[in-house]
């Protein structure tokens, strides 16, 4: 099982936002907060956001370089992942590959695939 993943941020407090509107909808709570970064739990494991020091700001995120890719979670169901497809565009957050969607991962793969604050590919998928 995994333990918890740290992802450094260019705007603590927009992927706060971000992270605090979609985390719970995904069965996640605060876990704990500080200055420079914020927690949230799911069972045993725990999503880390913390503020990139300046310092390291001057290259942005891409998920085509070397380095971690995306993030996949859980849907509950089909409408689960439709719902939150509807509240992600009223957000305004792009959804990824609308021309496919929700079928971007085949057809048998039903999920939305979206971006954070720092582009960071998210992706919710139905259970089967």
């Amino acid at each position: 099982m995994l333990h918890h993943v740290e992802m450094n941020v260019s705007n603590l407090k927009e992927s706060r936002e971000f992270y605090d509107f979609l985390l719970p909808k995904l069965g996640y709570t605060l876990y704990q907060e500080w200055e420079k970064g914020v927690s949230y739990k799911y069972d045993a494991t725990y999503l880390v956001f913390v503020q990139t020091e300046e310092k390291h700001g001057d290259t942005a995120y891409h998920r085509g370089r070397t380095g971690l890719n995306h993030l996949a979670f859980h849907g509950e169901s089909r409408k689960h992942v439709d719902d939150l497809t509807e509240q992600l565009i009223n957000r305004g957050i792009t959804i990824l590959y609308k021309d496919r969607h929700p079928y971007a991962g085949g057809s048998q793969y039903y999920a939305v695939f979206f971006e954070d604050p720092d582009r960071f590919k998210l992706e919710i998928v139905a259970p089967e």
